[in-house]
């Protein structure tokens, strides 16, 4: 089976890649293999980030005795149109750079409080690095802000998200039912179709 890096040592983000890439790839956090450091996120764009955090990973890893075939990072973002498309790239430190996900959803219903127009996306982008070539693969999910949590499971902003065509929040939704709809999993989808064409040429 290819092994491959991924940039995060998210436990959350983790746990979903792992979930849809079962019995096709094996994916390996940071941590798993001991590389530490600030990886960068200066850009201003979602794909620019995702890209900076891969290139990062990938460079380290020509050191390391990992047995990977490769490395992967996303970022993700959260774009609310009442909001000019923020908090987008920042999502993950709206509420600041040392802020907890209830903290950014408490700023998040504040800012949209008295706003009727809640609608939203969710918009994630994958970045590849195999045999130093780059594939980048993006996923999103339209749907609306709603105006209180609602459920306990996922993470970051999914208590408040209500996808399009659903009647429940990320947060309530099983973990299988969330990754076949999510932006996440329509890119990691994209990212295993890839590998799936490409790993054993």
């Amino acid at each position: 089976m290819k092994r491959l890096i991924f940039a995060t040592n998210n436990k959350h983000k983790l746990e979903e890649v792992r979930a849809a890439l079962q019995g096709k790839v094996e994916v390996v956090s940071l941590q798993e293999i001991g590389l530490e450091g600030d990886i960068p996120e200066t850009a201003d764009t979602l794909e620019g980030n995702a890209e900076q955090k891969a290139h990062w990973v990938w460079d380290r890893l020509q050191g390391m005795n990992t047995s990977a075939d490769g490395c992967f990072a996303d970022d993700t973002g959260l774009e609310v149109d009442a909001l000019g498309g923020a908090p987008g790239v920042y999502s993950a430190r709206y509420a600041g750079e040392h802020c907890s996900f209830d903290d950014n959803v408490t700023k998040l219903l504040t800012a949209l409080e008295g706003v009727d127009d809640r609608r939203a996306r969710f918009r994630t982008v994958i970045c590849l690095i195999v045999n130093g070539e780059e594939h980048c693969f993006e996923g999103r999910v339209e749907g609306q802000i709603l105006r209180e949590r609602h459920g306990m499971g996922g993470f970051g902003y999914d208590p408040v998200f209500l996808p399009d065509r659903f009647a429940v929040s990320f947060a309530e939704m099983p973990l299988d039912v969330k990754n076949s709809i999510s932006h996440r999993g329509l890119a990691v989808e994209k990212l295993r179709r890839h590998l799936e064409e490409n790993l054993e040429k």
